[in-house]
């Protein structure tokens, strides 16, 4: 699985000029997902998210020098510690390869049926874990809106190839 994680203000998800998700501060995950995947792979990633230290603490000592020498907040949070919500969008052209001529190649997506079983599974496991979560609508062409909050954005694989 592959995962483009933001941290973001707000944001929302429509389908046909509806929004169908909608959170507050927390995070958008644009989430790919490929053949090999795994339920466990789903699972694993939805922890490794939950858990992910990208948001601002509130406690002393969470703050650091920057190269500048001035003290700057650190992420010391996760989306759990803050009680944040996560925006999860399907988003199979993760794993499009354009490393060859003009038009990405999508070999390496799961077929709907596996990719949507895989994406309700991190859902769920995302859930279980006590984050508050909103979807998009799976196969569905969506306009995504966001404010982008630092800016911090991350790239997760299940297979730590990045």
């Amino acid at each position: 699985m592959r995962a483009v994680v933001q941290r973001v203000s707000r944001a929302s998800v429509c389908v046909g000029g509806r929004v169908v998700g909608e959170i507050g501060a927390g995070a958008v995950i644009l989430l790919g997902v490929g053949r090999a995947d795994t339920p466990e792979s789903a699972r694993a990633l939805a922890q490794k998210i939950a858990h992910l230290r990208v948001f601002v603490g509130e406690s002393p000592g969470d703050s650091a020098p920057n190269t500048a020498g001035e003290r700057t907040e650190k992420a010391s949070r996760s989306l759990l510690e803050i009680g944040a919500a996560a925006l999860v969008v399907s988003q199979f052209t993760l794993y499009g390869d354009a490393r060859n001529g003009r038009r990405p190649s999508y070999i390496e997506a799961a077929p709907a049926e596996l990719a949507r079983s895989l994406y309700e599974e991190f859902v769920a496991a995302l859930r279980a874990l006590g984050v508050p979560v909103e979807t998009g609508v799976f196969q569905a062409h969506m306009e995504v809106e966001l404010v982008g909050d630092g800016p911090v954005t991350l790239l997760l694989d299940s297979d730590k190839t990045f």
